[in-house]
Parts: C-alpha cells; sequence; structure tokens
C-alpha cells in the first residue's frame, strides 16, 4: 500500500463519460489500498471559453477577476469526480485551492506556489480512507485572500506540489499520451517510448517545446525528489495492475537511471522569432542597454549569439524571444534605441529551434560536432546555436524543422529498433 496523487488532464475529463473512466482509475488504486489524491484541470476547452469571456467583458480586465473567473473551470471538474466516486461507493470530497490551502505569491495569472498544508488531507487519509479531489491550477494569496491562478499547464504542477506536501509515494500524470517519447512520434513515427527520464533532461525536453509536462511541474520534482509518471487514461482501467510498475515514462534523479544513452531526446519549438541588432559601439553596458529593457517588460530572451567586426569598433547581437513576444520586444528595442546607439534592426518570425538532449552527453565528447556535419549535408543552414552541460540547440529556418528532427533523431540512434 502506498500514498499516489493522480492528476487528470483536460482530454482525460472532456465530458462525463470520460469522467467515469477517470473514476475507474481512481477506484482501482482505492481497491488496492492506496491513500490517493487526485488533481484535476478543467474540460477540454471550458478554460478557453472562460478566458474568452473576460476578454469580451473587457479587453483591459482586472488580473484578480480574470483569476476568479478562469480558476472555476477545474471547480466543475473537481465536482463532478467527487458525485462519480461516490455513486461508486468511495468515500470522496472535492477541495478548493483555498480550502487546502495551497499558499501562492500574489502574481495573478502566474502565480508561484509558496507553500500547502497537506495535514488534513493525510488526516482523513487515516481516519476516513477518502479520497481528496483537488481543483488544480489554482490557490490563494495571503494576506489579501484572492484567489489565484498558476498560468497555462499549472495543473501539472499543483499535482507535484501536493504529492510533495503529503510525502506521496509517486505523483502519476495521466494524460492523452502513453508517457515520454524521444520526439513528437507525428514527426518522427520511429520515436519511441522511454522507460525512464532522468529530472535535468526533461526539465530541458519541457522547456525547449517538448508539451507532455509543464517546466514548474518538473522543478518541483527534482527539488522534493518526487517521482513521476507520465501515463495514459485512455489505458483501459481494469487491464493495469495496481502494485505493478505503470505503463508510461518515469520522471526520477539520475542515480535510478542505471545507464544512460548520449542522447535521450529531441525536442523542437517553432513559437521562436529572432532579431539581430546591427552595428553596436562595441563598449561596457551594451548588453545591458539591450537586455535590460527587455527583462523590464518581462520578455523572456533565450539565444544570444554576439558577433564582433573586424576592427574590433562594433558588434552585432543576435536573440530570440517567444514569437507571441516578436512585436514587443522590436518596440522595446526601438524605443531604447538612443541609448543602445545601433544603426539598423532585422527580425524574422520563420525560424524554428532544435534542441539535442541527454545526460549522456557530459562524458562524451562530439555530440554537437557529429549534428553540424549531418545538417550541413542537409543543406539545413544553422543561424545560432547555444549549448549546456547536456543539451544543444540550434536555431534554423522553420522550413527544414522536420527534417532536422528526422535527421538527428536517426543520426543519434534513437529510431525503434
Amino acid at each position: 500500500m502506498g500514498r499516489l496523487v493522480m492528476k487528470f488532464g483536460g482530454t482525460s475529463v472532456a465530458n462525463i463519460d470520460r469522467i467515469r473512466n477517470v473514476a475507474q482509475h481512481v477506484k482501482r488504486e482505492v481497491d488496492a489500498g492506496h491513500d490517493v489524491a487526485v488533481v484535476v484541470s478543467a474540460m477540454s476547452g471550458k478554460t478557453n471559453e472562460l478566458v474568452a469571456w473576460a476578454s469580451e467583458a473587457s479587453p483591459l480586465h482586472d488580473a484578480r477577476e480574470y483569476d476568479a473567473i478562469v480558476a472555476s473551470g477545474e471547480l466543475i471538474t473537481a465536482g463532478l469526480l467527487a458525485i462519480v466516486l461516490q455513486s461508486l461507493g468511495i468515500q470522496a470530497r472535492s477541495w478548493q485551492g483555498w480550502q487546502i490551502p495551497i499558499l501562492t505569491s500574489d502574481a495573478h495569472a502566474s502565480a508561484r506556489i509558496t507553500g500547502i498544508d497537506g495535514g488534513e488531507l493525510i488526516k482523513r487519509f487515516k481516519e476516513r480512507k477518502e479520497v481528496a479531489v483537488v481543483a488544480g491550477f489554482q490557490g490563494i494569496h495571503q494576506p489579501t485572500g484572492r484567489v489565484t491562478t498558476l498560468g497555462r499547464g499549472g495543473s501539472d504542477t499543483s499535482a507535484v506540489a501536493i504529492a510533495a506536501a503529503i510525502r506521496a509515494d509517486r505523483c502519476d500524470i495521466y494524460t492523452d499520451v502513453d508517457g515520454v517519447y524521444t520526439t513528437d512520434p507525428r514527426v518522427v513515427p520511429k520515436a519511441r517510448r522511454l522507460e525512464k527520464v532522468a529530472f535535468e533532461e526533461m526539465l530541458e525536453m519541457a522547456s525547449q517545446g517538448a508539451k507532455v509536462l509543464q517546466v514548474r511541474s518538473v522543478e518541483l520534482g527534482m527539488v522534493h525528489n518526487v517521482p513521476v509518471f507520465v501515463r495514459s487514461s485512455f489505458d483501459k482501467p481494469e487491464d493495469i495492475d495496481p502494485h505493478g510498475t505503470p505503463p508510461g515514462t518515469l520522471i526520477c534523479s539520475e542515480e535510478e537511471i542505471m545507464e544512460s544513452q548520449v542522447v535521450t531526446g529531441i525536442a523542437f519549438s517553432k513559437d521562436e522569432a529572432q532579431i539581430s541588432v546591427r552595428q553596436i559601439d562595441d563598449k561596457p553596458g551594451v548588453a545591458a542597454a539591450i537586455f535590460g529593457p527587455l527583462a523590464d517588460a518581462s520578455i523572456n530572451v533565450d539565444m544570444i549569439v554576439q558577433n564582433v567586426s573586424e576592427d574590433g569598433k562594433t558588434t552585432d547581437l543576435t536573440f530570440t524571444v517567444p514569437a507571441s513576444e516578436y512585436t514587443r520586444a522590436k518596440d522595446t528595442i526601438a524605443k531604447a534605441k538612443d541609448k543602445i546607439g545601433y544603426k539598423a534592426m532585422d527580425s524574422a518570425t520563420d525560424v524554428a529551434k532544435v534542441s539535442v538532449i541527454g545526460i549522456g552527453m557530459r562524458s562524451h565528447a562530439g555530440v554537437a560536432a557529429q549534428a553540424f556535419k549531418a545538417l550541413s549535408e542537409r543543406n539545413i543552414n544553422i543561424r545560432a546555436i547555444t549549448t549546456s552541460e547536456i543539451k544543444f540547440s540550434l536555431l534554423i529556418d522553420a522550413a527544414y524543422t522536420e527534417l532536422a528532427v528526422r535527421t538527428l533523431h536517426t543520426l543519434y540512434g534513437l529510431d525503434q529498433a
């Protein structure tokens, strides 16, 4: 017997039939003797509908009221699942984020969890064997007492945080895929499901374009060492052994992975835009003059490449930002032109970032060089490169994304045998 957190995303609870299917998954674990807390998202499409209503009411709306609106989607799912579980003879109750409470910062629509008291949930496990059905994605800021939300994908973060708070043995993230793959199977049909992925690798994969888990949920799992299983809610509940190893991918500490491949996976993102600031005087403070205003505007900068002219007097700076921030980033740089002192600014949105990730890179040389050679043979031009200890990322023309991903997937032996 153990203690589990089970998280179900929007597609898994999209209608009453799917909520009944989720209830059978929960019943399987309860019947096996486990203590269970369930974290649910809003039904598929509901959050978008609520966001659209808020925008229709007023394009410039109060962020606090926005959170009050969008947090309601999860409340409906939690209540419905609790009702279905009760109809199956299972002790269950729904919890809103503030009732636990899940304490957060006051950054509405993107709040960070500051603390969770899991005491009441644990008490009810022991006294009543009661299943807690928790509305994900939300919390409360004290002392204001206002409801907050954690940003897109925030239910994943809620689930891992609750798992840490109740000292769960595992946090199962049920989704519409059956695990983490070496890359997107829609792009590379030979992509294979990974049995285990290190937290650091998953953190890189999530931040570089893989959509399976929210980045902050992986960070929390790594900090609190909460094993996370990514698994499918569409597997038949009755076909799964609740005492065995679940089907899916385990996200765990590096020490639990006996032997790792050099490269674990290939992630990619087309949500990129490139900005180049040309002919800047090469002197101290130039980078701060560019990136300071972007930081003040809360625009996240990713890849940065600097080229110095032959005479050493001027420099070019190229960097990438999310495509959604492209216009705002250009405007921010243009407003700071006098302070920066650049001659011209070029930009492009037809770019993509391809990232090669693996903890095995730490002990293997020449991994990136192989990629450069393979891509050059395919006539794929690399616009920018960034590296870290377990990852390197390449900025290329968006038109070559799928070809690049397939080429690298085969190059590093990730195709299914």
